[in-house]
């Protein structure tokens, strides 16, 4: 489908020639040439903006001034308040925020019919690629058996949803699929979607290059910005109203440089690196900011690691992590076996366009800092957060302090002792823990291992029970997985084996991965210690590790232990990877192997061994460890550019089973009635053809009062949950048994599930219940009820609700569901201290207003959950941050007057709001396109 490209009144379109063929560009020395400003000095991320304005500018959504004020930004420190237009060249989306975006698609078919409209108008402008990848659990692991047994659970679970998929991929155009068991979205388009510089047809046929740019329904679409491809998640919401053309309305961002010199010395991994980063821009507050990589010490840095530092970007809060397009660039498109013809045209473009990196460059920054590369250290991030950066030799009295610290005892240490040996009663003595001061609990057990051996052990808090190869943060990188399976063959052949109590598995981002894993013979090595292939894609990261053995789960439950995961994923969030762990640590793969050897967190794997070879002498970690030239040199030898182009050669195909599942091909959907996954949502239902407004709120109560940090893991969890649950009783009431239940992220397209899942998270905790963790809340008669009872309630009674909540709230995945099922239970408004740019954005797209506290806070407020609250100022003049009065009624009649400060940021917004959200604005627009046709 052509681009259709703006007027371009300041004449700054010219040409170029490429090995023979003609582009047309817009060019950044024309715009100076005419006028527009001086981008010489700007970030190589704000370069990558402005020619996107400079191709749509129309005088209306994108005009000249816009344009010049990327050179007024450079001049004034890095720093402009100017909002933009920004037109990405393509969506990107994982099945779990796919299916629900398509689910909407469908439902605004049905829409602008009962419109009058033509449901034909209902098709993605922009391309788009879904990537099934998040739908794989870990039921089956350690075994040769576990991957097809795991595909096949797969397609017994989510037939209806990859039947609802594939009739999207041929009822829609613009939209393509990439079947189950490929890879994971991120790793796919870093190793094939992605171009880095893209060419098409404008609307007069002629060829013309840009860069390759997009936004995505997942947070970490920012890995791709390794290969300078500037793109960066937003929620699904957002996403649908690029795909239909509406552009992304921001301001430009402040651009915070990092500066990398050095190299990284031996013993340390790409891993390590982005740990330190996360921690370092975390405590910096990069929210709302590019990040830009700049500095010699980028030649000591492969793709593969860049593409590790973008993935993690929304852990440390920036918007994107940009890498500049250089020799490695080109390097690394050659070796996964990009077109010789695209990768002359990314060199050729950045270097005319001054993309390029060059040696000493020195942008203009908002703000710098600096990382000497040789100074890191290996490290792991936990128990809670990925920016608990813990350098490795710290981390067993680390892990010790924070055991403490939550069994927070104040008898004496021999009493304590005393008491819970007595409580083992005839069982084997205990065995010592390292660091445990009397604090540590610990049971005993007794099960089968995968090989159907019985085994007795002792458990106890810190005992690691996942140890999970996993997610394409580092998946994706060679280097890392190539030195986890050498570490598996030291210690194969020293006679080390996994801990029987420990659930390992290995789950790539790619085929790709798997292909030179077999090649080099080290599948072989990390089967032998457990890790054998479980499936491609988000597994352990997203909460789809699968259930643990039961024994151990009970023994967990029974005795109040303190379980372990250990993963080389993104995120640890409290309740995120498994409801029977709570202390999550993220470690690159070859830690994520020493510890599954090791199977304690209490052990100090630096100093104490790992275990014993077949001659009874202590194997420690330095002695497996692989050398950097031993790693670079099977990299060398066995990451191919054949080997990513015989992967990559069917990529949209799929297996036998995709190719089974059968669909029909009309233009709109037939919802069926029985389904418990996709249902016709009802936000388009009885929609009228003119916008509403926005209308004051009286008397709202509080549904929910929320601490800092609180993630969209909390507000729209992703994993598994029980019977008991109010979305566990919805399918149970139509039959379907808790084994079927699958993920909550699976039933996203089930708005009904979703809705009951909406603040249900296990750790989640609501500050007017003291004490209380899960998803409950005070109803209007004051008694503690699940969170989804009390909204009805109050829906019933005609009482609009407010949410209110501490700093950052809404970190975490760019999850639509946080702000649908927030407005479906009949939330107006949200108050928070400070809010997470994606969540901010996704509950405008839903119609919910945020705003945020001027000075006050819900603790200095003294808020128990039986307040009132009024927020006036709503009707007239009510525009971009402005300034409203709230009045607050206590329980005993009492009444206080504060400020709030609306998170609408920009004039569209308020439109979307008006609209009752982005994809009813975008609804009535096409809507009214057809009528005038």
């Amino acid at each position: 489908m052509p681009i259709e490209v703006g007027h371009d009144s300041s004449k700054t379109r010219r040409t170029m020639d490429v090995d023979g063929k003609a582009y047309a560009y817009y060019s950044l020395d024309a715009a100076k040439e005419a006028g527009l400003g001086d981008f010489s000095n700007l970030p190589k991320s704000l370069k990558v903006l402005a020619e996107n304005l400079m191709r749509f500018e129309d005088g209306n959504t994108t005009t000249v001034e816009d344009i010049k004020a990327f050179a007024d930004w450079a001049q004034n420190g890095g720093k402009t308040n100017r909002e933009i237009a920004y037109r990405p060249a393509r969506v990107l989306m994982q099945d779990f925020t796919g299916v629900p975006a398509v689910v909407d698609l469908a439902a605004m078919r049905d829409g602008i019919e009962q419109l009058g409209g033509d449901a034909q108008k209902i098709n993605p402008l922009n391309p788009v690629d879904l990537v099934i990848d998040h739908s794989v659990m870990i039921d089956e692991f350690g075994n040769p058996r576990a991957f097809q047994m795991n595909v096949d659970r797969e397609y017994e679970r989510n037939i209806e949803r990859y039947t609802f998929l594939k009739w999207g991929q041929k009822a829609f155009q613009n939209f393509r699929v990439v079947p189950p068991g490929t890879g994971i979205c991120h790793q796919v388009n870093l190793e094939y979607l992605a171009k880095t510089v893209w060419s098409d047809t404008d609307q007069s046929g002629e060829m013309v290059a840009y860069p390759d740019t997009l936004v995505g329904t997942d947070s970490h679409t920012t890995m791709v910005n390794g290969a300078a491809v500037l793109g960066w998640g937003v929620g699904g919401i957002e996403a649908e109203a690029a795909m239909l053309g509406q552009p992304v309305s921001m301001l430009i961002p402040e651009v915070v440089g990092f500066k990398l010199t050095g190299a990284m010395p031996e013993g340390c991994t790409a891993t390590d690196l982005v740990l330190k980063v996360c921690e370092m821009l975390r405590k910096k507050g990069v929210v709302q900011k590019f990040v830009e990589f700049y500095g010699d010490g980028l030649d000591n840095v492969p793709l593969a690691d860049r593409a590790t530092l973008g993935n993690m970007s929304p852990e440390f809060g920036g918007t994107c992590a940009f890498f500049p397009i250089d020799d490695e660039t080109l390097r690394y498109l050659n070796q996964t076996g990009r077109e010789k013809e695209t990768i002359a045209l990314v060199e050729a473009y950045a270097k005319q366009q001054g993309m390029w990196r060059n040696a000493g460059d020195e942008p203009v920054f908002t703000d710098t800092l600096e990382l000497d590369m040789s100074t890191l250290k290996p490290a792991i991030s936990g128990p809670k957060h990925p920016q608990q950066h813990i350098n490795l030799d710290e981390a067993a009295d680390q892990f010790h302090a924070y055991i403490e610290e939550q069994r927070h005892s104040d008898k004496p240490e021999d009493e304590r002792r005393e008491k819970r040996w007595e409580a083992e009663g005839g069982q084997p003595a205990p065995k010592e823990i390292p660091g445990d001061k009397g604090n540590h609990k610990r049971a005993h057990v007794t099960m089968k291992d995968i090989d159907g051996e019985e085994k007795s052990f002792e458990l106890h808090d810190g005992s690691i029970v996942i140890a999970s190869i996993t997610s394409c943060t580092n998946t994706s990188n060679p280097y890392v997985m190539i030195g986890a399976g050498l570490m598996a063959r030291k210690a194969r052949e020293l006679g080390l084996d996994r801990k029987p109590w420990v659930k390992t598995s290995l789950a790539p981002g790619s085929q790709v991965v798997s292909s030179y894993l077999e090649a080099t013979g080290l599948q072989e090595d990390l089967d032998a210690i457990g890790f054998n292939l479980v499936g491609y894609g988000c597994t352990t990261c997203i909460g789809n590790s699968g259930p643990i053995p039961e024994e151990l789960s009970k023994a967990i439950h029974d005795n109040d232990l303190i379980g372990v995961s250990v993963l080389s994923g993104n995120r640890n969030f409290e309740g995120r990877i498994s409801p029977d762990v709570r202390a999550n640590y993220l470690a690159s793969p070859p830690l994520v192997v020493a510890y599954a050897l090791v199977g304690d967190m209490n052990v100090d794997i630096t100093r104490e061994p790992l275990g014993q070879d077949n001659n009874g002498n202590d194997v420690f970690l330095k002695d497996i460890w692989p050398s950097q030239n031993e790693i670079a040199r099977m990299v060398e030898d066995t990451v191919t550019r054949d080997r990513f182009q015989e992967k990559y050669a069917d990529v949209f195909e799929g297996d036998e089973k995709w190719k089974a599942v059968e669909t029909t091909d009309s233009q709109t959907y037939d919802w069926p009635s029985g389904s418990t996954y996709v249902q016709n949502p009802p936000y388009f239902q009885g929609m009228d053809k003119e916008p509403g407004k926005i209308s004051n709120i009286d008397g709202a109560r509080m549904l929910a009062l929320l601490g800092d940090m609180v993630t969209t893991d909390h507000i729209s969890p992703a994993g598994s949950f029980k019977e008991t649950t109010p979305a566990g009783s919805y399918l149970t009431e139509r039959q379907v048994q808790p084994r079927e239940f699958n993920s909550y992220g699976s039933r996203r397209g089930n708005h009904e599930v979703m809705m009951r899942g909406t603040f249900a998270n296990i750790r989640i905790r609501n500050e007017m219940l003291d004490g209380v963790e899960g998803g409950y809340t005070k109803g209007p008669d004051g008694k503690q009820m699940p969170i989804y009872d009390a909204a009805m309630k109050y829906q019933e009674q005609g009482t609009p609700l407010v949410v209110i909540a501490g700093e950052q709230y809404g970190a975490g995945s760019s999850r639509d569901w946080a702000a649908k099922g927030t407005a479906l239970l009949g939330v107006k408004a949200v108050i928070a201290e400070s809010y997470e740019r994606i969540h901010r954005s996704n509950l405008v797209g839903m119609g919910v207003l945020p705003f945020e506290f001027m000075g006050d806070t819900r603790e200095s407020l003294n808020l128990t959950g039986d307040e009132e609250f009024s927020i006036h100022g709503l009707e007239e003049d009510f525009g971009p941050g402005a300034e409203v009065p709230c009045t607050i009624k206590y329980a005993d009649g009492a009444t206080k007057d504060i400020t709030l400060k609306s998170r609408i940021d920009t004039a569209i917004e308020i439109d979307y709001v008006k609209n009752g959200g982005v994809l009813h604005y975008v609804l009535r627009r096409l809507a009214d396109t057809a009528s005038a046709a």
